[in-house]
């Protein structure tokens, strides 16, 4: 309920009573810095740079450590001189921490090159181990690494984690991403005829007269991940 004043012929609203005091905006956008930027460089070859226009430069107060070293026998700064050992430590992890998210990201990128060429059908299976194990770390490290940590390149901005993705095999004795056959099922859902839908069995047996064999249930997991409705609800 609105109370209000009255003055001359306008009203004035003084107070506004919410039944629901608390309001969420969801529509408010989400911003993301990526932590890399992957090039082509003049040799066809995609390369990781830090995206350092992001990530100002941390230094020491210069006046301090004048202060230290004119007076370093005086007991009064021994505080001052803790506080400049834990800024140098500070600042010490910061870089190791960036130095470890740049060589995530070279391996990543050193392993998904054709991805970077041909797009998501050319994405290989992947898995942390195999990265821990290219830069000498615990795997569990390189899952915190691959964080909410993003890269940006040509085809956009994604997440480290985007770029590992489970194995499945081929009639061939070759393997292939699960984002991979994602990107098949789109491109053979994005190509059928809009009265005549596919259904998941039909997708199910192109897969495999391409060498890839899929269950019928993985078929229509991967589609839904798509956000694709079922054949029944395509048909125009």
């Amino acid at each position: 309920k609105d109370r209000k004043a009255t003055i001359g012929t306008e009203n004035f609203s003084l107070f506004r009573y919410e039944s629901s005091p608390l309001r969420f905006d969801t529509n408010v956008e989400q911003w993301v810095t990526p932590d890399v930027v992957v090039k082509l460089n003049t040799k066809g070859k995609w390369v990781v740079h830090s995206n350092q226009a992001f990530k100002p430069r941390l230094t020491l107060n210069q006046e301090y450590s004048r202060i230290l070293k004119e007076n370093n026998s005086k007991k009064s700064n021994s505080a001052l001189h803790q506080k400049m050992l834990e800024a140098r430590w500070l600042i010490k992890n910061i870089e190791q921490r960036e130095e470890t998210i740049l060589k995530v990201a070279q391996a990543i990128v050193e392993r998904q090159q054709n991805f970077f060429h041909q797009g998501n059908i050319a994405m290989k299976p992947m898995v942390l181990r195999e990265i821990a194990s290219a830069i000498g770390m615990h795997e569990s490290t390189i899952s915190r690494v691959t964080n909410n940590k993003y890269l940006a390149c040509p085809a956009g901005i994604f997440e480290f984690k985007y770029f590992f993705s489970a194995q499945l095999s081929s009639d061939k004795g070759g393997s292939v991403s699960a984002t991979a056959v994602q990107s098949l099922i789109k491109q053979i859902i994005t190509a059928e005829a809009p009265k005549k839908p596919i259904s998941d069995n039909q997708i199910t047996n192109l897969l495999a007269s391409q060498g890839f064999t899929v269950a019928r249930r993985t078929v229509a997991k991967y589609r839904e991940q798509l956000r694709i409705p079922p054949a029944h609800l395509r048909k125009n």
